[in-house]
């Protein structure tokens, strides 16, 4: 449920797009960012700060492209969040005592300190390269379209490309995190789960 509830302005952004155009998609983005923003601390008084990533990068990337009547800057947006992700947990490589991926999972599994450095490398690596790929389609990709054939292909990329790769990725790590589950102190290992 809460994947849903992560994904409802982008999904929201889509619906708009695919009925009226790429500005009312992003007011209807904007404005179901803050709502994301407010039910969540409605609910759990505090913010998520992907949420709240998210919602600063919209309201300034989406209002410029409103106010100046101008897609460049909501095409920036998926990327800027990205890069945005990447140095984050690329900088807690070296930063801190723990690594931005461990702070987020070590209360669900324990990995050696050598996994959780591999593991957050590569989802920061991965978020500095899905941002580049969101700039080449936004941007590079079929120059010889016209403008409203890239921007459709551009808006199903960011929902579907985007999210895709972001799936995929997330099952392959499971994978390698598997491979390098310990046991939890006084707890089943995860063979013994699966040997059941």
């Amino acid at each position: 449920m809460k994947f849903l509830y992560d994904l409802f302005p982008l999904l929201l952004f889509f619906a708009a797009f695919k009925f009226y155009d790429i500005y009312v998609a992003t007011a209807v983005a904007i404005a179901a960012s803050f709502v994301q923003v407010g039910l969540f601390w409605l609910k759990h008084r505090r913010f998520e700060a992907m949420h709240l990533i998210t919602l600063a990068v919209i309201a300034v990337f989406g209002g410029l492209t409103l106010a100046l009547h101008d897609d460049t800057f909501i095409k920036w947006k998926p990327t800027l969040v990205y890069w945005i992700l990447a140095a984050l947990v690329l900088g807690s490589q070296y930063v801190g005592k723990k690594t931005v991926i461990e702070r987020m999972m070590a209360a669900q599994i324990t990995l050696p300190a050598a996994v959780w450095r591999r593991l957050n490398l590569s989802w920061g690596i991965f978020f500095a390269v899905v941002g580049a790929a969101n700039i080449y389609v936004a941007f590079y990709y079929g120059l010889d379209l016209d403008p409203d054939n890239r921007r459709e292909i551009w808006v199903n990329f960011k929902v579907f490309g985007l999210l895709g790769l972001t799936l995929l990725f997330t099952v392959v790590q499971a994978v390698f995190i598997a491979k390098h589950v310990q046991d939890k102190p006084g707890g089943e290992s995860v063979a013994d789960r699966t040997s059941d």
